[in-house]
């Protein structure tokens, strides 16, 4: 049994605080909306009101935020998780961000005499459920050998990539893949229905064909059936694209594909789609295919 602190519980964050409380651990935590952490509450998760609080509990400190300025928020100041870091303690940041501030923000923990980890997680809401994500660890290998048995209670695969950073292009590297392959899939779909066939059984065939991929599998079904919360909702997926188009740049790696799926995805969030899942994508793509005009 692990003292565990957590800061950010939300759709992704709230389900992994979770998955550590019923694997044993004490937790605390924290989340800008209490409410949100109610039923964790009730589940055994100690409420602390700032990260400083639930860090200064904890032997190992993860937190999990929507962007790089959530990140800086909870962690600096006299109420953020650095001012209340102990000597030899673990900070995990499970958030898609940007890789130099992560990198950055390492070495200030390092400086309190801890260690910090990237751990950023491929995989949505039904993963973390069940304990199945992927997980990418960018940082020094023997904090990481410390934390490697709770991050196996979260994720099927855990890979330690490398340096702080590595993980982040990894998993940015992954993202773009996620984008684009939702665009061409939406696509595909679009247009055997307007040649005339059923949309259902179009995604059927187009998800068990060469490119059907578990992510495929798992969305397709989402196009005509949209889950009543974002498995992962367009906003944070235009906030990982256009992070991947940054390093890019930095790195001369042209990435033609990311820069169009940054486009549509710009068009989804001005049509009000920001807070959908991804799959809106593919209603944003029906709008100029005249879909309710399908061939007969």
């Amino acid at each position: 049994m692990t003292a565990i602190g957590f800061v950010g519980l939300g759709a992704m964050g709230g389900r992994i605080a979770g998955r550590l409380l019923a694997s044993g651990n004490v937790v605390y935590g924290t989340n800008r909306t209490s409410g949100k952490a109610d039923a964790l509450v009730e589940r055994g998760l100690i409420w602390r009101d700032s990260p400083r609080e639930v860090a200064e509990q904890a032997e190992v400190v993860f937190s999990m935020v929507t962007d790089t300025a959530a990140l800086e928020a909870i962690a600096g100041g006299p109420r953020g998780i650095l001012a209340g870091l102990r000597p030899g303690s673990v900070y995990v940041d499970m958030s898609t961000v940007s890789p130099a501030a992560s990198r950055e923000l390492a070495d200030r923990v390092q400086e309190l005499g801890a260690a910090m980890l990237e751990a950023p997680v491929s995989g949505s809401v039904p993963a973390a459920e069940a304990g199945s994500l992927a997980i990418m660890v960018g940082g020094d290998p023997v904090a990481f050998a410390r934390v490697e048995p709770l991050l196996r209670e979260l994720g099927g695969t855990v890979t330690h990539v490398g340096a702080n950073g590595k993980a982040l292009i990894m998993k940015l590297a992954v993202n773009i893949s996620l984008a684009v392959q939702m665009i061409a899939f939406s696509e595909g779909v679009l247009l055997a229905e307007r040649g005339g066939v059923d949309p259902k059984l179009a995604i059927e065939v187009l998800s068990s064909s060469a490119v059907g991929s578990p992510m495929l599998r798992t969305r397709g079904p989402l196009l005509l059936d949209r889950p009543a919360e974002a498995w992962f909702d367009v906003k944070l997926m235009q906030k990982d694209v256009d992070l991947a188009l940054e390093q890019g740049r930095g790195l001369h790696v042209p990435l033609p594909s990311t820069a169009v799926a940054s486009e549509l995805l710009s068009t989804a969030r001005a049509l009000g789609y920001g807070d959908e899942d991804i799959v809106a994508v593919f209603d944003v793509l029906a709008r100029p295919a005249g879909r309710d005009e399908v061939a007969a």
